[in-house]
């Protein structure tokens, strides 16, 4: 049995730590918009996805309205009265 305070790594169910800190080695996700498997590291920058343009499509999707946060609506920045004025 190692010590509270032993600083040896190891490994549980794919992530590596080091004491309080965790190292992502080994972490492997999939790109959410193609589902190919993206190690967490810095070779791959555009991290969830496996590169800019898996990165650019889910943006699309975003800024297209084919994804929506579930939950009421927000209201307009501007009161009922305000939009009268600016007609």
């Amino acid at each position: 049995m190692m010590a509270d305070n032993d600083s040896t790594l190891s490994d549980n169910d794919g992530i590596v730590t080091d004491g309080d800190s965790i190292m992502t080695d080994n972490i492997v996700l999939q790109c959410p918009q193609c589902k190919k498997p993206v190690p967490w590291n810095s070779d791959y920058p555009h991290r969830p996805f496996c590169s800019a343009r898996c990165r650019r499509l889910d943006f699309g999707d975003w800024a297209n309205e084919h994804y929506r946060i579930a939950g009421e609506a927000a209201g307009d920045d501007f009161s009922a009265d305000e939009r009268e004025r600016e007609d």
